[in-house]
């Protein structure tokens, strides 16, 4: 006996008008465009903030020692190693006996340069901070704490970079975006600057010369070194502490040491030390300002450029925030779409290897109601009903004229083929014309298609046969694309066969199918009335249905080898419109049915499953799929550009995978997948960006119009697929 469902499902409202809507006001017609282009605009550029604001660079180099200097005037390569090149002579400065300058670059960092700033607030020593603007924008508290203390601030350029390999305005921009975050850090700006990579003067080539000389034009005095620690090599902190003692007795130095960058516990370690030892060889601790005789490198900035810099602080702040809630996000997605491919791939291959179903009693033999609605096919329509005539399943043909005025219905009824019932109506919608097929039907099993559709000899009888069992109230077809010629075509037939039957394997072994595709699907007239009927109240009926059908308690099933061939667009604006209404209908009909997941039996389980993975995998992961190209981008502009595309090739390798063993469970050629490392250039995004419009507008409270799709007639059956029996 049937299965009886636990509750009918309320019955729904048909629309019997035909589907005119007024059209978007304006206002809300931009609402759908704008919000895109600023929500694309706001990631961009929280991406490029981030990306020149956070770019990694290998801070525990070490400074370029030992190399000849050319091109260098005698008295800067013998002279100190602070070099005063503001004038049209040179000037250098030595450190007087019994001094040391301790400097640190790279920071400030939130961890080390505040134990680093204990320890020389202890000893009553001061230290120069050469810090970065990455940093310093980063970090505005640590950096404001170090000034606080009475400690030194200079400049280590924005983002680390060589400037002897920088362009003169490459070289100006790193400085004015340094100034701009110190003074939106800590309201300041500062004219003591070390370049990175540099140590001491004797080290200088014509190349740093040059971009020496072009840092003192703009009112830089450049700071060199006497010491390098090499702290950033972790020797241990006594070799550390001996390395920045003065080379001679009673010798001043300058010290390079480093806040940031790394592990510095050593460096703190070393500075406990190495203080009081010196202090008790009678050294004295001071800055590099003091060594010029000068009260101060730094100055605090006028009011519009604090304004400025705070404007850059805060957007490079925010960049940093949302970028964190991105890179969740991709995390999320990432596992998502890998988890869904592997889900896929289990589930397929179990769905393929199964002992096939056998349902109770004898195979259904009996006739079948075959429901053709009909709205100016004048192209296809003679080419899907010759395909139905040819089947090897007794059937009736009711051929429903939805107000056409192309002949469509002249056409039907001049082919003169046995059993074909032309029905004409005015327009009323799809769903009104399949409703009219239905109580036209002589029989209790409806097989219904669109009039593009053109079924193989075997398609309605294997699409019958699980209604042998009494709790199936539909069955889902094997839709396919007949017009696969061309890059759209082809990229279409991929998606067809990789995305749509591999999840209708899934759905149906978890009893859950959303969809029964309205190019191929069969019903039991008794489980539609229970349903509801077809429903207007949706521009995805097909899918409207079906849920209905599962919460009115009954099992729906899908038949891989019921095949069909459909008629797909063929260019990028039919497409979007076909792609648009099937996207919003799927919104409409997921928030129809939304309250499945609190009723009983196998509607409870429909929506307990069902819903959630069609959100997941239909909804949110697409959704968020754009951040992969955007974050490949990303990594290929500011990151490893090897690593990234290696990510990406990977992403891509998984995908092959899939899409190689559904063409193969599917009986399809392999050589069509040419073509799927293009759909990630141009489909992909074509696809994000219909389901964006679609959330916009369903946001919105619009109610998208029927977009009727432009026929080419075109559908033809592969030949390795059209015999009779494959």
């Amino acid at each position: 006996m049937r299965r009886r469902p636990h509750r009918p499902a309320r019955p729904s409202r048909t629309r019997t008008g035909p589907r005119h809507h007024r059209a978007s006001p304006r206002p809300r017609h931009r609402f759908r465009i704008v919000v895109p282009l600023v929500v694309l605009a706001f990631v961009v550029s929280v991406l490029l903030t981030e990306g020149y604001t956070t770019r990694t660079f290998p801070g525990d180099q070490e400074g370029r020692t030992g190399r000849p200097a050319t091109g260098v005037p005698r008295e800067v390569t013998g002279g100190g190693p602070v070099v005063d090149t503001t004038r049209d002579h040179p000037s250098t400065y030595r450190v007087p006996d019994r001094t040391v300058v301790l400097t640190f670059d790279d920071g400030p960092d939130p961890v080390w340069t505040p134990r680093i700033r204990a320890v020389l607030d202890r000893h009553g020593t001061p230290g120069t901070f050469f810090v970065t603007g990455q940093q310093a924008v980063r970090h505005p508290g640590v950096l404001r704490a170090v000034i606080r203390s009475g400690h030194e601030i200079g400049v280590h350029t924005f983002s680390h970079r060589d400037l002897s390999t920088r362009s003169a305005s490459g070289v100006d921009r790193e400085l004015a975006l340094t100034q701009l975050a110190l003074a939106g850090a800590a309201g300041i700006n500062s004219s003591l600057l070390r370049m990175p990579y540099s140590s001491t003067t004797a080290a200088l080539d014509r190349a740093d010369w040059s971009v020496a000389r072009h840092l003192g034009d703009k009112g830089y005095v450049l700071a060199f070194v006497d010491r390098d620690t090499r702290d950033w090599q972790r020797p241990g902190a006594r070799a550390i502490a001996d390395a920045a003692a003065p080379g001679a007795p009673g010798r001043g130095a300058v010290v390079l040491m480093h806040d940031a960058g790394g592990d510095r516990s050593q460096t703190v370690e070393a500075l406990d030390e190495l203080i009081p030892r010196l202090q008790a060889q009678g050294y004295r601790f001071t800055t590099l300002a003091d060594v010029l005789g000068t009260d101060s490198l730094t100055s605090p900035v006028d009011t519009g450029t604090l304004w400025k810099g705070r404007v850059f602080v805060a957007a490079v702040t925010v960049s940093g925030t949302a970028m964190s809630v991105i890179g969740v996000l991709l995390l999320v997605v990432g596992s998502l779409v890998l988890g869904r491919c592997v889900l896929l791939l289990v589930l397929a291959r179990h769905h393929a290897h199964r002992r096939p179903h056998h349902a109770p009693g004898p195979p259904v033999t009996r006739p079948v109601s075959v429901v053709v609605p009909a709205h100016n096919e004048s192209l296809c329509i003679a080419k899907t009903l010759r395909s139905l005539a040819a089947g090897d399943h007794p059937v009736e043909i009711v051929v429903v004229d939805d107000g056409s005025d192309d002949g469509t219905a002249d056409i039907a009824e001049s082919l003169g083929l046995h059993a074909v019932t032309v029905v004409r109506q005015p327009n009323g919608g799809k769903a009104s014309a399949l409703n009219t097929g239905v109580r036209r039907a002589s029989h209790d099993l409806v097989v219904m298609l669109d009039a593009d559709t053109v079924f193989a000899p075997s398609t309605v009888r294997r699409l019958v046969q699980p209604f042998a069992d009494p709790a199936v109230g539909a069955t889902a077809g094997n839709a396919k694309v007949g017009n696969r010629r061309g890059l759209l075509g082809r990229w279409q037939h991929i998606e067809y066969v990789m995305g749509f039957n591999l999840d209708r394997r899934m759905y149906d072994l978890l009893r859950c199918m959303p969809t029964v595709p309205g190019a191929v699907g069969a019903f039991r007239v008794t489980a539609l009335r229970d349903a509801g009927t077809m429903s207007g109240d949706t521009l995805a009926e097909d899918t409207d249905i079906t849920m209905a059908l599962h919460r009115a308690g009954w099992e729906i099933r899908y038949v891989e080898d019921a095949l069909a061939w459909t008629e797909v667009p063929t260019s990028l604006r039919q497409l979007w419109r076909q792609r648009y209404r099937w996207s919003y209908g799927t919104l409409q009909a997921a928030w129809k049915h939304r309250h499945a997941p609190a009723e009983r039996g196998h509607a409870g389980h429909f929506g307990r499953v069902g819903l959630p993975l069609l959100t997941v995998f239909q909804i949110l992961t697409p959704l968020l799929a754009p951040l992969i190209d955007l974050l490949t981008v990303y990594g290929l502009v500011f990151g490893n550009p090897l690593v990234t595309l290696l990510a990406w090739t990977g992403v891509l390798a998984v995908q092959t995978v899939c899409a190689a063993y559904a063409f193969r469970l599917d009986g399809e050629s392999l050589r069509p997948l040419w073509a799927l490392p293009l759909q990630q250039f141009v489909y992909r995004q074509l696809m994000y960006l219909v389901l964006v419009q679609a959330c916009l507008t369903a946001a919105n409270g619009y109610r998208l119009p029927w977009q009727r799709l432009r026929r080419s007639g075109d559908v033809v059956l592969p030949p390795p697929l059209s015999a009779p029996e494959r």
